[in-house]
């Protein structure tokens, strides 16, 4: 009952809650959706010594594909480089980065719009991004830190302005030791159109500037020039050099000034236009046309960079910072040289492998020297540096030698794979001709001879030294035992051969005088040389040669090859004879041969049978 008088009040109480969160919750205020463009890219580490990257700004940056332009600002905390960023972007310091007026820096690590702006630089489209740096010599981290945020933001950029209140001091010119470094090392490597790496160009920007009498360039150029030091302070002959070097590069920079827009600093986010001095307001105008004036794309190794690719870029650089305790330009320079390295490799396997493995050492080497010769040059013309491009010389050295050594190991692995090949066939071709069926010496030779002629031209490289060595013992071998089976396996073949013709001449063609012919040799070979020579000494008898020289004669020529041929010819012949002995052997009557053959007359005999 007492719930039930009090629920009405209870429903009204809630519906103006729920009312009240709704709009808390509801559509957000305009000026946060846009300083929701603003994302960190870069943020410090725990202890404020290195940086890391902030995937929050970076996927914004991916999205962009056209080509990329940056727009950096770095210069001492509290001395307006967000608010200079906003003016340039014309948006007010609630929708902007942000601005802050206590004494601790406002901004830390590296900011960026992540609108980009559009441009048209040279009849192209480009997006140029604004970057807002943490500002330098604030309390609570080290030097090194600044050097990291002043090395990337030099070399992320494409206009680095240099924001600095009132005027230009001797300490602001120090600062500048890292971006001179840079610039001395790529500088002058963008001359015509195939540019490598165009450093940022460098703009003088006095805050506030209340000076009278000279110009704000020829203020720079002044504190630019040679400080005397008589007393040899090592710390002025380091600004007297960075000086130096400014002076030589004063093409890639120029010099401007802004005018104090108000009294009452503070309140600078308050006020519009029409409350700002009107001669700031007017300078600021001027500005924005210089920055758009000396815009250009970014360009690394000779192209220009969209979203994924700045991305990339930014995580390289980032990474050489880090990589040691003190932020060093050859860290970046090696950066830069990496691809250029990998290029220069290219170029000298492409010319080595162009080499059909195995060659000889001597080739190898002057192969390597030219396409070592090649590579060296690409790289003088494409590095980067002109101080520390040595160690990334050494680089490519070193990487050059590993490749040619792993050349001269695979040379050496296709040499001994190639000679052997060869001194296998070569082994085979001897083993063969050892038992042939009709030993020749001709043939023997002719083998020996195209054997080592095709080892001595195919087998080439470090290993023919050692295979030629394996080749003359095998072959001398195999001629030596070849020789000594040549002479007994001929004796025996001779001896066969004489049997076999006294088969042919007394049953096959019966004729006696080559029956008398084949037992006169066989005597010969089994009886005479047993009783008045050793087999040996025959085989250095002038008829042996004799005999040697007519059998090499009938067994192999460059026509025929008999031990080749000798069955299918021994078939065809007893065939022939076959055929003979059938069919033309009838004499006709009356006939008288004028061979003394023998013969079955014994219807035409005169004697009586003795049967």
């Amino acid at each position: 009952m007492g719930l039930g008088r009090w629920s009405p009040g209870i429903c009204a109480v809630a519906l103006v809650l729920l009312a009240a969160a709704g709009v808390a919750a509801g559509d957000p205020d305009p000026g946060e959706l846009e300083r929701a463009n603003v994302f960190p890219i870069v943020e410090p580490d725990y202890g404020h010594t290195k940086l890391r990257l902030s995937e929050q700004g970076l996927e914004a940056i991916r999205r962009i594909e056209t080509p990329i332009a940056v727009v950096g600002v770095i210069g001492p905390y509290r001395s307006g480089k967000s608010f200079l960023l906003n003016q340039l972007l014309s948006l007010s310091c609630d929708k902007g980065f942000g601005v802050g007026h206590m004494r601790d820096t406002k901004t830390k690590g590296i900011w960026i719009w992540g609108t980009p702006v559009e441009m048209d630089v040279d009849g192209s489209k480009v997006s140029v991004l604004y970057l807002d740096t943490e500002g330098f010599e604030s309390v609570g981290k080290s030097n090194v830190y600044d050097d990291r945020i002043f090395a990337l933001a030099t070399v992320l950029s494409s206009v680095l302005i240099y924001n600095l209140p009132e005027t230009v001091r001797e300490a602001d010119i120090s600062r500048l030791s890292f971006a001179v470094e840079i610039a001395e090392e790529f500088y002058g490597r963008v001359k015509g159109q195939d540019v490598a790496f165009e450093p940022a160009k460098l703009l003088w920007l006095i805050q506030r500037d209340f000076l009278q009498g000279k110009s704000v360039q020829q203020m720079v150029n002044e504190a630019l020039q040679r400080v005397p030091n008589d007393n040899g302070d090592r710390y002025i002959d380091e600004v007297n050099q960075i000086r130096d070097s400014l002076a030589i590069m004063g093409d890639n920079s120029t010099a401007f000034s802004l005018p104090q827009p108000h009294l009452q600093r503070t309140k600078l986010c308050e006020m519009e236009d029409k409350e700002l001095e009107p001669l700031y307001v007017q300078r600021r105008e001027q500005l924005k046309q210089l920055v758009a004036s000396i815009i250009k794309p970014k360009i690394v190794q000779g192209r220009t960079l969209n979203g994924k690719d700045f991305v990339s870029f930014l995580q390289q650089i980032l990474e050489a910072l880090n990589k040691g305790e003190i932020p060093s330009t050859g860290s970046l320079v090696e950066i830069f040289n990496k691809a250029i390295l990998e290029r220069c490799l290219k170029v000298y396997r492409e010319k080595m492998d162009g080499l059909g493995l195995p060659v000889p050492v001597d080739k190898l080497q002057q192969v390597h020297e030219m396409a070592n010769g090649e590579a060296r040059i690409l790289f003088d013309k494409q590095h980067f540096g002109k101080h520390h491009a040595a160690q990334s010389i050494l680089k490519l050295e070193d990487e050059i030698k590993k490749v040619y050594r792993n050349f001269l190991l695979a040379n050496e692995y296709q040499s001994s794979k190639l000679c052997e090949a060869r001194f296998s066939e070569c082994e085979d071709k001897m083993d063969h001709l050892q038992v042939l069926k009709l030993p020749s010496m001709a043939k023997f030779n002719a083998g020996f001879v195209h054997c080592n002629r095709s080892f001595v031209s195919d087998c080439v490289g470090p290993a023919k030294e050692s295979y030629e060595r394996r080749m003359s013992k095998m072959l001398a071998k195999s001629r030596a035992l070849f020789i000594k089976e040549y002479n007994n396996k001929l004796f025996n073949w001779l001896v066969t051969f004489s049997l076999v013709m006294v088969v042919v001449g007394r049953f096959v063609i019966k004729f006696f005088l080559l029956e008398i012919v084949a037992w006169v040799m066989f005597i010969f070979l089994e009886t005479y040389t047993r009783m008045f020579w050793s087999a040996e000494s025959l085989y250095y008898n002038p008829a042996w040669h004799i005999i040697v020289s007519s059998w090499e004669t009938i067994v192999y020529s460059p026509i025929l090859d008999l031990d080749r041929w000798a069955i299918p010819i021994v078939i065809l012949l007893s065939f022939a004879v076959l055929y003979w002995r059938c069919f033309g052997g009838r004499r006709k009557r009356g006939s008288r041969s004028l061979l003394p053959l023998y013969k079955n007359s014994y219807k035409n005999s005169t004697r009586p049978r003795s049967d």
